[in-house]
């Protein structure tokens, strides 16, 4: 929390910076919070100015097909802590690198024409953005941050809970992989039912429109039901139901807001 000997609080370890910082809303009074570490933020933007430098006349989609990768990587590598400012902060340090770089194309046009060749409105709403209409640059705040989870305590991979695993990686061995994909996007819970699965339980893949009715194959038109749910749906989806036949109607009558009246001048 604290310098010691004329040493910054905190130290550094595979490229975060893990500190205490004093609040009061903690019992212990303070909070250990892990970020991206001062050494990373520069290395990260010293390559991508470095990129940005090697293609100074290369077309735009050049340029941004060698900066996403290098984003999403790192962006994604620090997604799983106290990185959004540091996003933020990242994106203000890009878009003012790559204004300079259009700029640099093209001295004599002026901002106006300079915005509207590199930075045309994109995705809807997005504005500011460098694109070249098929290309897009992402951004490192666009990816999401996502707190890592612990492991339970009495958790191994080689205990048989196959469910446990396959909801937190996605994967497990001898499982088919379209059943712990949909388990992950689940959140390991039936989508009829909403309950639990546990690794006992009979699980079958069930596709929400019925292929007979034109449904795809998609993960999106897909979903993982215990196998008496996947019965029910089953049954509903099979289940129809007779149009009901209009019985002729007595000469002179007619229906008005479901009754049977008699037409007007039809007997003196």
């Amino acid at each position: 929390m604290e310098g010691y000997e004329g040493n910054k609080p905190g130290f550094d370890f595979l490229g975060f910076t893990i500190r205490q910082w004093k609040v009061k809303t903690a019992k212990q009074g303070f909070k250990t919070l892990i970020t991206p570490s001062s050494k990373s933020i520069k290395t990260h933007y010293r390559k991508l100015a470095d990129i940005l430098d090697s293609h100074k006349t290369a077309p735009t989609r050049a340029l941004i097909a060698r900066l996403n990768p290098v984003i999403r990587g790192w962006a994604n590598y620090f997604s799983a802590q106290v990185s959004k400012r540091i996003f933020n902060k990242m994106d203000n340090l890009l878009w003012n690198r790559i204004w300079r770089w259009a700029n640099r194309r093209h001295p004599n046009k002026s901002a106006k024409w300079v915005k509207k060749k590199y930075f045309p409105r994109c995705k809807g709403t997005q504005n500011w953005l460098l694109n070249d209409g098929d290309y897009i640059l992402n951004l490192h705040s666009d990816v999401p941050i996502v707190r890592h989870i612990k492991v339970k305590g009495n958790k191994s991979p080689y205990d048989g809970d196959w469910t446990y695993w396959s909801n937190r990686i996605g994967k497990y061995s001898g499982v088919r992989k379209e059943v712990t994909t949909l388990l992950k996007q689940q959140k390991n819970k039936c989508a009829s039912c909403g309950l639990t699965f546990r690794s006992t339980d009979l699980m079958e893949v069930d596709h929400i429109i019925p292929r007979s009715k034109g449904g795809d194959n998609t993960y999106k038109n897909k979903q993982l039901l215990h196998r008496h749910c996947h019965d029910t749906k089953t049954a509903l989806d099979k289940k129809t139901y007779a149009e009901p036949k209009l019985q002729d109607l007595p000469d002179g009558y007619l229906w008005v807001d479901d009754m049977l009246i008699l037409k007007t001048g039809m007997y003196p």
